[in-house]
């Protein structure tokens, strides 16, 4: 009779001790899923995250270098000189396969001729009142900001809902070359203006331009997007047009300020900096990464992720300890038929074999009871870590924003309220940061698959092994005599 029958007989006939081994192999199994399917879902998560949260890297003037070098100047009245970026090496740097998309900015002032721009009470107390068109001033300077991009979709205060278009459309990469724009809510209010009209502006070097308005946003910002003069100072005065219209309006064509690329895989946001470094000279521009988004996914995943496989590897430790105790009681039972099979010539690895079969055929149950309740216990212990996770992740946060803000105030000047906004703007960039680590968390998704199930039956095996072959030892060294006579 081979070991196969000899181990199904056995079962068959305790029937106390199976139903023994199969209630505790079953504990043991169910503990090891639930840490099994916690860690495929924060594994999937991470990988989500990768997807939705992005990753930027920006190329600008290396403002390092910039700055050394005006230090070096001798002269009297030194210059800051800031490279620009040229958008062909832009767009040869855009088609590497870690990019996204890219958004080329590109901006500059002009005066607003066939309307009138926003004023505050603080450009008053600056400069004389621009009575009638905006268009009167001498200001070398103009009172409208121009933000050149590539699309709005890709400006950082709409992607952070800073900003939103509330009527029409945003600027998109088939308005390159045309003198579409978006205005500001309050701007169009005050001066009448809807979606389809045509505007003229004037550049500070005279030039007269037409635009058509093809949308309007609401900003929620208390600050202007370039630190200009007059009523540009409000936010209402920014306008957004395609980068080709800015650069025409300044006059020039060939290059840019900045360019963001976004990065389909953040993970990968170095190796692109690698690459894209051999096409630009470092001395004059740089390339900074941001993905303080994905890490502030990534953290509390990986937090979740770790803690799972700490579960799974110390409840395979202790069931393999107390699989083994109950082994060794068992082995110690059949000490008169481990001699008999002996001493009649069975091998002593066909011994083992039968003992691993044994515990083999009872796992197969257990793996189909922890099935069942794996999901359950999974769901139980893995919103037990995502409440823990979550509550550390929001103190954290919390304590960034409120030390990020403190320090800004701390360095500003007395009276100076717009120090405080950079402050407050880290805070909202915490809080949303945090905001989407948190509902990251909350979307952990557990569920059994063919995969967790393969998983926790290699590691049901290895349990079983481990505890056959330690449990073994004390008994099947001795020889089928002794056993006998003992």
């Amino acid at each position: 009779m081979n070991f196969f029958n000899r181990a199904f007989l056995n079962i068959k006939g305790k029937v106390g001790r199976t139903i023994l081994l199969t209630l505790v192999l079953s504990a043991i199994l169910l503990f090891v899923l639930a840490g099994i399917i916690i860690q495929n879902a924060a594994t999937t998560a991470v990988n989500n995250a990768k997807k939705s949260s992005g990753a930027t890297v920006t190329l600008s003037a290396n403002r390092d270098n910039a700055f050394k070098k005006l230090r070096q100047q001798k002269s009297k009245t030194p210059t800051l000189s800031l490279a620009s970026v040229n958008i062909k090496t832009a767009e040869k740097i855009g088609k590497s396969k870690y990019v996204k998309n890219y958004n080329i900015a590109s901006s500059t002032t002009a005066n607003a001729k066939s309307f009138d721009a926003i004023e505050t009470s603080s450009n008053s107390q600056m400069s004389s009142p621009m009575g009638g068109k905006s268009g009167a001033t001498s200001s070398s300077q103009g009172d409208l900001s121009i933000s050149g991009v590539s699309s709005t979709n890709q400006v950082s205060s709409f992607t952070s809902n800073t900003s939103k278009i509330t009527s029409g459309r945003g600027i998109k990469a088939s308005d390159k070359g045309t003198n579409n724009v978006v205005l500001e809510k309050d701007l169009a209010k005050q001066n009448s203006i809807s979606v389809g009209d045509i505007v003229t502006i004037k550049s500070t070097s005279k030039k007269v331009y037409k635009l058509k308005v093809v949308g309007i946003y609401k900003t929620s910002s208390t600050t202007s997007q370039s630190g200009g003069m007059m009523g540009q100072s409000d936010p209402a005065n920014t306008i957004y047009s395609s980068y080709t219209l800015a650069n025409s309006i300044k006059g020039t064509s060939t290059t840019a300020e900045s360019v963001a690329y976004t990065i389909n895989n953040p993970a990968k946001a170095s190796s692109f900096i690698k690459d894209a470094k051999k096409s630009i000279n470092s001395s004059k521009l740089s390339l900074s990464k941001d993905d303080s988004t994905y890490q502030s996914l990534l953290t509390p995943l990986n937090n979740v992720k770790s803690f799972a496989r700490k579960i799974v590897f110390l409840v395979s430790i202790a069931g393999t300890i107390i699989l083994t105790l109950i082994v060794i009681l068992m082995i110690r039972e059949r000490r008169y038929e481990i001699g008999v099979l002996l001493s009649l010539g069975e091998k002593r690895w066909k011994v083992i074999a039968q003992f691993f079969v044994e515990m083999a055929m009872i796992m197969v149950v257990s793996i189909a009871i922890a099935g069942f309740g794996g999901k359950f216990v999974g769901d139980a212990v893995g919103k037990q870590l995502v409440n823990q996770e979550t509550s550390t992740t929001s103190v954290t946060a919390n304590n960034s924003g409120g030390n990020s803000q403190g320090q800004t105030n701390n360095g500003g000047q007395p009276g100076e309220n717009n120090q405080q906004t950079p402050g407050k703007a880290n805070n909202r960039g915490s809080a949303s940061q945090s905001a989407s680590s948190t509902q990251q968390l909350k979307n952990l998704s557990t569920s059994i698959s063919i995969i967790s199930l393969i998983q926790l039956a290699a590691f049901g095996l290895i349990i079983i092994l481990l505890a056959i072959m330690i449990g073994s030892i004390g008994i099947l060294r001795l020889q089928p005599k002794k056993i006998l006579i003992s």
